[in-house]
């Protein structure tokens, strides 16, 4: 039986936005990121973070910095009594960098390879989970797999809300301080 999900933008979601990480130095998990994982796992709920890295493709780090960060997140949420049930992410950009980074690929947010990779993996129902993350892209890949989209204000999200939101065809199902509100919010709602 497939189970819903939330699937968690990294960057500006459950981190600070910092430009790109290009060293694990730079990775800063917000304090209530592990709350907000463990909010999800407490309403029967998988938790998958869903990323892009374009900074691979652009040259800007090498593609094993990704899993030193997001191990970083992983430990983090797990000696905290959290889990993380699956990590995926974008290394690619259709325009910069060489093959195999450059290329027009269905993982690339919103497109949503990385979601359908995640529901075949893990098991998960797309059409009962949600997509958590704080720009406009996140929205559109939680709709293009007919999930729903909750817009968090940290990183971007402030931005989005003040000078797009109003011009897009379709608003959030969802607007959340952060991640923890996000996440309590989405349990509480079912």
């Amino acid at each position: 039986m497939s189970r819903p999900a939330v699937f968690f933008d990294r960057d500006g979601t459950l981190s600070r936005e910092v430009g790109y990480v290009n060293h694990i130095t730079r990775f800063e998990p917000f304090p209530f990121a592990v709350d907000a994982i463990r909010a999800v796992n407490a309403g029967n709920r998988l938790v998958v973070i869903v990323t892009n890295q374009a900074g691979v493709a652009r040259g800007y780090f090498p593609e094993s910095l990704i899993a030193d960060v997001n191990g970083v997140l992983k430990s983090r949420a797990e000696s905290s009594g959290a889990k993380i049930d699956g990590i995926y992410y974008c290394p690619h950009h259709p325009s910069a960098g060489v093959p195999p980074y450059r290329q027009d690929c269905d993982c690339r947010k919103p497109r949503p390879g990385m979601l359908h990779r995640a529901a075949q993996d893990l098991g998960i129902d797309l059409s009962r989970s949600w997509v958590v993350g704080d720009r406009l892209g996140d929205l559109e890949l939680a709709w293009n797999v007919g999930a729903r989209a909750c817009l968090v204000k940290t990183g971007y999200g402030m931005g989005e809300i003040q000078y797009w939101m109003a011009d897009w065809k379709r608003q959030p199902d969802l607007i959340a301080e952060n991640a923890l509100d996000a996440a309590l919010q989405i349990i509480e709602s079912h």
